[in-house]
């Protein structure tokens, strides 16, 4: 039956602020990850950000409903710190990026199948219970180490570059879009139906802004001889920061992704 959102609900609704928010997190992260481990010392890079992500874990825990500034501050810790788990599998273990892409994408499909099986829903509608919350995070955590890799197979390992990657990956989203759009009208008698095409579009978009953001935010921000405008990975970071920062604050006040509502399970 259809509901008023439920109180303890622990995420945003998936507004046109949402997808906003998230890409650009997406590209600070992977800015904000180059940054520290090519102006610092690689081991305190690494240190620094998963402390910050263990810290917005456990204060995202902590509270007992969706909090916008905790929500997304989580969210670009992950995106840091996806980030250089990603990079490390290639860096420091020389793990090509075609294996790592696989072999995230595997550990992805790993937790959506535990989280159906113990949960029987993938529906973000439901994250009002510790588990769901654990399987939700997992999950998070996988789409930003899996996206990194594949931004990075596609820009470096099968040479499109960044901004290309960029463009590819924003084309597959606007085909997943259609897709899910185009399929509500012939599901429209079918409303479980609906419900799981609905989730399985937003995880495909989920998982593909992901390479999105970090594609831009590269091309943005490395050099003219990779390909980028050169901007510098600082700047950009710094910039994306600002807006994420003002978004944010705009969606707290307005509450705009707190308002829908939506069938329970």
């Amino acid at each position: 039956m259809t509901t008023s959102r439920h109180p303890l609900t622990k995420v945003p609704e998936v507004t046109a602020y949402f997808w906003i928010i998230k890409i650009l997190t997406t590209g600070m992260g992977e800015t904000t990850s180059d940054f520290l481990v090519t102006h610092f010392d690689p081991v305190v890079g690494v240190a620094f950000a998963a402390a910050g992500f263990v810290a917005a874990l456990i204060l995202q825990f902590m509270v007992r409903k969706y909090v916008p500034w905790i929500y997304w501050l989580n969210v670009v810790m992950i995106a840091i710190f996806g980030t250089m788990a990603a990079d490390l599998v290639h860096v420091v273990l020389g793990v090509p990026y075609l294996i790592s892409t696989a072999f995230f994408f595997v550990v992805l499909l790993i937790i959506f199948a535990l989280w159906y099986k113990f949960e029987n829903t993938l529906s973000i509608h439901s994250i009002y219970t510790f588990r769901r919350e654990v399987f939700y995070w997992a999950i998070v955590m996988a789409t930003f180490a899996l996206g990194t890799a594949t931004g990075d197979l596609t820009a470096t390992t099968l040479h499109l570059g960044y901004f290309s990657s960029g463009i590819l990956f924003a084309i597959l989203i606007a085909l997943v879009t259609a897709a899910h759009y185009a399929s509500r009208g012939i599901l429209a008698a079918e409303h479980r139906y609906q419900i799981q095409n609905a989730v399985l579009a937003f995880w495909l978009a989920y998982i593909l802004t992901r390479p999105l953001g970090a594609s831009f935010a590269d091309w943005a921000g490395v050099s003219q001889a990779r390909g980028g405008l050169a901007w510098g990975t600082g700047p950009v970071s710094l910039v994306l920061l600002i807006l994420i920062i003002c978004l944010v604050a705009y969606v707290t006040v307005t509450k705009v992704d707190v308002e829908k509502t939506y069938s329970l399970k």
